[in-house]
Formats: structure tokens, C-alpha cells, sequence
């Protein structure tokens, strides 16, 4: 009986310290999984999802290959640098009211538990949750950037050392997408194991400074994106992300008031430049995984932290609400996920982890707040029926398939959108007395999902015009990574 004994107490050890079975499944026959993260990319920048000024050759072809999940989107943030929780969110499967986000605290991040079911773990590019969370999650990596953002040609980084240990911080010139795909060709080329491993790319692209190399930008400048649907010269009030905490949101420096609309088609062709950029970085990276003979027994995933306004609603950022900001590109890719197929079911950034985990064999860990996606490609149903989002304590939103509600609780004011007809959210309908009952219905979800979450900020019950603001005019001060010819371009420096 000793050896039952002992094998009970290893069984009770990994329960205790990670909240998670393994499977029967040998590690060795689970499929390899390669996570490719975007920076700040919309879910409107694929062509193969819409959108025929853009060119995306690769993530057209994984879109052809995989299931998209069109209605994917991120909970939200809680800070300016939006990307910071959505990262903590996508690692440990919790929204942001469950988890510590800077750091994530002891929370079981996606990596580290397959790494203790038998992955091989490797790590490249943006982590913007400190070096001990990384450390945590990753056995092997190089070329990690530890922070939020850096000229692209001038990355900080640092690589793990064979003790174990980061190496000092040192600046890379390679430009960032090449730098972060060179990286992980060369992990994929150079792992030989028979055990499957976890490959994370984060690339900080298209994310500003939008610097791409020149030919890219070129392209787009020859015919210059339009303007979004949805464009406003200034957002109309303050909403909690148009001037921050300090009085200046660094996103929104990036164009005067009013946006002039030739310099935000030009900061478009700039942007578009960079995901095509980028889409060539990861064309790289796929044909190295072809090379190797594993590309079959592989789960391929693309996704993005948070979107971007872009000029959107007269805001530059990803500090908002909007779906503009919210919404993500989700593509996956792999053995059984059926090719060409996509979806409008309301799915988070963070159901990802719960998803990966059952694909790689491993039950996920106890307190998630994802739900796995599997059930959405084998047309079993859908993970839910609304989404709540969050900026702050400034912006709270409710929206299932057709209505949307934005409260503003210091501001005493609310927003209903009819996402049927107006999915660019231009026409506000929460003045009219004919939807009083849609708004009602939403209040009550939006308690709903406060509650779940344990979300204290107060929802308005009444809805007050906000105060004017007008920014035409205000002093702008470029932040300390933007190259010189953008600071000349946009800052007039």
C-alpha cells in the first residue's frame, strides 16, 4: 500500500499548489501550441475579416485555416496601460477584479501549469507583469521586454541565462517584429525534445510608436486609408480616458484637437504599415514551424491585447469602452479546429487560457473566469449571452447581441447603442423615452455581472449631460520613445 500512498500524496501536492488535474494523455502526444500576440491591433485589421485596404496575407491564410472568433474582446483595464491587465487576464484566466495585475500575484499562469504537465516553455517579446511572474511561467526565452513600450528600433530587452537568471537589460536594434520572431525561429529550429512545448510571442507591434520600416509605410501612404465610420474631431467630454489621472493621457498627445483628418489617415497608413510588417514577421515564423515537422501536431493562436480608437470617436487610445478598444482579433489554428469556420459568440481575451489548457490535456485550474471555447467550434453553445467591460472606476459597459449600455459613473451619464444597426456606436440613444425599458433591462444585467464580479463602483440611475470639453488648442509634450521624424511630423518639434 506505500506506493498508492505516496503516488495519493504527489496527486494531493499538485492539486494543492497549481488547482489542477493532469490527464492520462502522455505528454508526448499532446500538441505543441504557438501563441502569436499582437500589440494594440484591432479587430478590424485582417482583410480576410473585412477590410480590403489593409494587406494580411498570412493571417488571411490562418483565417482560412482556423476558426475566428469575430465577437472576441478584452474585459477591459485598470490603469492607462490597458495592456497590462489584459495580459495579467489572459495568464491566469481571471478579469482584472480577480487577480493582482501588475504582478498576478500567486495566481497559476498558463505557462507555468503546462510546464508542470510536461510542456517545454518559451518566451519572447513584451511582459508587462513583472520578471518574477516571467520567471514563473517560462523555462526557456530570450529577447524579453520587460515593460510597456520602446522606439522599435531600440528595444530593451533581456534573455534567461543558463543559471536560471535574466541577464542584464541590453538594447537591441533589430527591428521589433523581426527581433521577436528571429527568437522564437530560433527555438523552433533548435528544440529537439520529444515532449510538446508552449512558444509565446508577444510583439509590441503595431502598438505607437507606428514607425514601421519605410516601405510598408509607403504603401499605405500612396493611398491613404479613410477615416473610420465613426470619426469625431474631439470626443465630447471627459470621459476618464481622454485626460487621465494626471491630467494628460499620453495616447490622446499623439494628434492635436481638433484631429486634423489628413494626420489621422496618415497615423492609419502608418499603423496599417506595421501589421503588414508584422504579418510578414509571422509568415517567417510559420514556415520555420513547417520546417521543423511539427506544424500538423500544432495549435496556432492569434490574438491581440487590446484594440485601439485610432481616431475613433475623435480618441487616439484604447482607454474606453468603445468596441473599437475592446474588440480583438482571436484566431486559432490546430488539429480538430475546424478550417474557415468563424463566429459572433461573445467571447473574452481570457477564455483563451481555460481553452489552451483543455487542448493541451491539462484541467484548468479552480477560480477561472474564461470559459473554454470548444464547445463554440463543435457547435455546442456558447459561453455566454452579454459581456461587461471596464475602464477604471470611470467607464462600465453592458452589451449582449444587439444592445449595448456604457455607464459613466462620475459623470452621472449613460449611452445605449444598438449594435444591429449602429455597430460604429455613433447614434446614442439613451435620451429617448421609447428605450427607457432596454436601459432598465441592461442596468439590472450590468448589477449582475457587478455583483459576479464584485464591482463596487455605483451605476448611474439617472443620466446627466456631461460638461463640455473642448481641448482645441492644448499643449501636447511628445513621451520619451517616439522617434525623432514623428516627434518633427505630429509635435512640430
Amino acid at each position: 500500500m506505500q506506493p498508492l500512498k505516496a503516488c495519493a500524496s504527489l496527486v494531493a501536492l499538485v492539486v494543492a499548489g497549481l488547482g489542477v488535474v493532469l490527464s492520462a494523455q502522455p505528454a508526448a502526444r499532446r500538441p505543441n501550441i504557438l501563441f502569436l500576440f499582437a500589440d494594440d491591433m484591432r479587430a478590424d485589421t485582417i482583410a480576410a475579416h473585412g477590410n480590403p485596404r489593409i494587406h494580411t496575407p498570412t493571417l488571411d491564410d490562418l483565417a482560412r485555416r482556423g476558426f475566428s472568433f469575430r465577437e472576441a474582446h478584452v474585459f477591459g483595464g485598470d490603469s492607462g496601460a490597458v495592456c497590462v491587465a489584459s495580459r495579467a487576464m489572459l495568464m491566469t484566466g481571471r478579469t482584472l477584479f480577480h487577480v493582482q495585475t501588475s504582478t498576478m500575484g500567486d495566481a497559476p499562469l498558463l505557462p507555468e501549469v503546462l510546464g508542470k504537465a510536461g510542456y517545454a516553455t518559451f518566451g519572447t517579446g513584451k511582459w508587462h507583469n513583472g520578471e518574477a511572474s516571467w520567471l514563473r511561467a517560462f523555462q526557456r526565452g530570450r529577447t524579453v521586454m520587460f515593460g510597456g513600450m520602446s522606439d522599435h528600433t531600440k528595444v530593451p530587452v533581456k534573455d534567461l541565462g543558463a543559471d536560471g537568471r535574466l541577464t542584464p537589460v541590453r538594447v537591441a536594434t533589430t527591428f521589433s517584429s523581426e527581433l521577436f520572431a528571429d527568437s522564437v525561429i530560433d527555438f523552433l529550429r533548435s528544440y529537439k525534445d520529444p515532449a510538446p512545448f508552449f512558444a509565446y510571442v508577444a510583439f509590441t507591434a503595431p502598438h505607437d510608436p507606428r514607425q514601421p520600416p519605410a516601405p510598408f509605410a509607403q504603401r499605405y501612404y500612396d493611398a491613404l486609408p479613410p477615416l473610420p465610420p465613426d470619426f469625431l474631431p474631439q470626443f465630447p467630454f471627459d470621459n476618464g480616458g481622454v485626460r487621465g489621472e494626471k491630467g494628460q493621457m499620453r495616447d490622446e498627445n499623439l494628434a492635436p484637437w481638433p484631429r486634423p483628418e489628413r494626420m489621422i489617415r496618415e497615423q492609419i497608413a502608418e499603423y496599417y504599415g506595421m501589421v503588414t510588417h508584422l504579418d510578414g514577421q509571422i509568415r517567417r515564423v510559420l514556415d520555420a514551424l513547417e520546417a521543423t515537422g511539427r506544424a500538423r501536431d500544432t495549435i496556432v493562436v492569434f490574438a491581440a491585447d487590446n484594440g485601439l480608437a485610432l481616431g475613433s470617436h475623435g480618441l487616439l487610445g484604447k482607454q474606453s469602452v468603445f468596441e473599437h478598444s475592446t474588440r480583438v482579433p482571436m484566431i486559432i489554428v490546430g488539429p480538430g479546429i475546424p478550417a474557415g469556420g468563424q463566429s459572433r459568440a461573445l467571447t473574452y481575451l481570457h477564455d483563451l487560457y481555460p481553452t489552451l489548457a483543455s487542448l493541451a490535456g491539462v484541467a484548468a485550474p479552480v477560480g477561472l473566469d474564461g470559459a473554454s471555447l470548444q464547445p463554440v467550434w463543435q457547435d455546442r453553445g456558447t459561453p455566454r449571452d452579454s459581456l461587461f467591460t471596464v475602464y477604471t472606476k470611470t467607464q462600465r459597459a453592458v452589451r449582449d447581441a444587439r444592445w449595448k449600455l456604457i455607464a459613466y459613473p462620475a459623470l452621472g451619464h449613460l449611452q445605449l447603442f444598438d449594435l444591429q444597426s449602429d455597430p460604429h456606436e455613433i447614434t446614442d440613444l439613451a435620451t429617448q423615452p421609447a428605450r427607457a425599458g432596454e436601459i432598465a433591462r441592461l442596468r439590472a444585467l450590468m448589477a449582475a455581472w457587478q455583483a459576479r464580479m464584485g464591482d463596487t463602483v455605483p451605476i448611474p440611475t439617472t443620466n446627466v449631460r456631461p460638461p463640455a470639453l473642448d481641448l482645441t488648442g492644448a499643449p501636447r509634450t511628445p513621451d520619451q520613445w517616439q522617434p525623432e521624424w514623428i516627434v518633427k511630423k505630429y509635435f512640430g518639434g
